[in-house]
């Protein structure tokens, strides 16, 4: 069992925080793009016929920058070449793309069963602020939309750090969100990747955040709210109902395998972790000529599986399991940690209960410097 992410890299806009592999739309190849892209799902599934494909996640990038005419030949192609007839079915969408009914009709046709709208915030200044070409009220008709067509298993996303943005105003946002009474959110604090226009801005000095305290309020806020409105949290920055947790993103946490398709796409099988070119160009030439567009194979080390392991498991709520640690590694979490869970446990900053290690709820405020913790010095045999 595995899950497929598939990399749709185009946007109407470049938005001020995402180092997410996009490319503005106007004057692309999205046509041969789109044939390509299945050309590569064909190739790489015919050397793993035994597979069986659990979640599809489609993301950008904008993947509802397509037409509905380019839509339908992408999710005809995850059908007939994933062989994928039932399982979670996700497609990231932005509210201006669903204005209308059209494009979501096809989704809908082609049974994709959960959409994930980055909204971002409700507060149009801050929208303006960050580079977002929607307003608030496309929000709304985006919703009502997606609901008119029939879909029920809605998430959006929510950002918050945002500059010039106050906790008064996130906290609007949070509640804005949550009168929308959908089944899952998101919801993440800005970090400053390079290459984009507020990390240029930020070394420049005209990038005016909010402060850490303030930010730990920001994340306090959205726990303490999406657990009084029956979301609870399942992982550092997601909240859902019950039965509504994001399938495929739990296939990362578990450290799980899935396929990668796309361009700039990462898959990990195994021990394989490959890493697809990200220029569309680069993408392109090698399905032209038969070859996989595979820029580097990564052949992971015991160590770093266990690593991550750790890290990816810690983020979830549930936590690590020690049997599923024990039956991956032939080795107990203790044969390896033996002295940082009790020290990490000893300072409050992760739990031990039932066969399960996880974070407390000021491990979750100080995450990265407990996953830091779990980085092994030496390589193991």
């Amino acid at each position: 069992m595995a899950g497929a992410y598939i990399h749709i890299p185009f946007c109407e806009h470049i938005c001020y925080y995402c180092d997410f592999n996009k490319v503005f739309i106007e004057g692309q190849p999205v046509d041969d793009y789109v044939a390509m892209l299945l050309k590569e799902m064909r190739m790489v599934m015919a050397e793993h016929t035994e597979e069986k494909i659990e979640t599809v996640y489609v993301g950008g990038g904008t993947p509802t920058t397509l037409t509905p005419q380019q839509l339908a030949v992408l999710c005809q192609g995850i059908r007939d070449i994933l062989h994928f007839d039932h399982g979670e079915f996700t497609f990231e969408a932005n509210p201006n793309d669903l204005l209308t009914t059209d494009k979501l009709q096809v989704l809908h046709d082609f049974r994709v069963n959960r959409l994930s709208i980055g909204v971002q915030s409700f507060n149009d200044d801050v929208l303006k602020r960050i580079g977002r070409i929607h307003r608030a009220k496309d929000v709304y008709t985006a919703i009502g939309n997606a609901r008119k067509v029939g879909f029920d298993n809605l998430s959006i996303d929510l950002i918050f750090r945002l500059p010039d943005q106050s906790r008064d105003d996130f906290l609007n946002s949070l509640q804005k969100a949550l009168a929308l009474d959908l089944p899952h959110y998101s919801t993440y604090s800005l970090i400053l990747e390079r290459k984009t226009i507020f990390y240029n801005l930020m070394r420049q000095g005209k990038l005016r955040l909010p402060t850490q305290d303030v930010e730990a309020d920001m994340y306090q806020d959205a726990i303490d709210l999406m657990e009084a409105h029956g979301r609870h949290q399942y992982e550092i920055s997601n909240f859902a109902k019950t039965g509504y947790q994001c399938r495929h993103n739990l296939l990362y946490w578990q450290n799980d395998k899935y396929f990668g398709f796309g361009a700039g796409a990462f898959g990990y099988l195994g021990r394989d972790r490959y890493h697809n070119y990200g220029p569309i160009k680069q993408y392109l030439a090698p399905l032209h000529a038969d070859h996989l567009p595979v820029l580097a194979h990564h052949l992971v080390p015991v160590s770093e599986q266990i690593e991550e392991e750790m890290f990816l498991g810690l983020r979830t709520m549930a936590g690590v399991n020690e049997d599923r640690f024990y039956r991956r590694y032939h080795m107990t979490v203790d044969a390896v940690y033996g002295e940082t869970v009790p020290e990490l446990e000893s300072q409050g900053l992760i739990e031990r209960q039932n066969g399960y290690i996880r974070l407390t709820n000021r491990g979750k405020f100080l995450g990265n410097e407990v996953f830091q913790q779990f980085l092994l010095d030496e390589p193991l045999v």
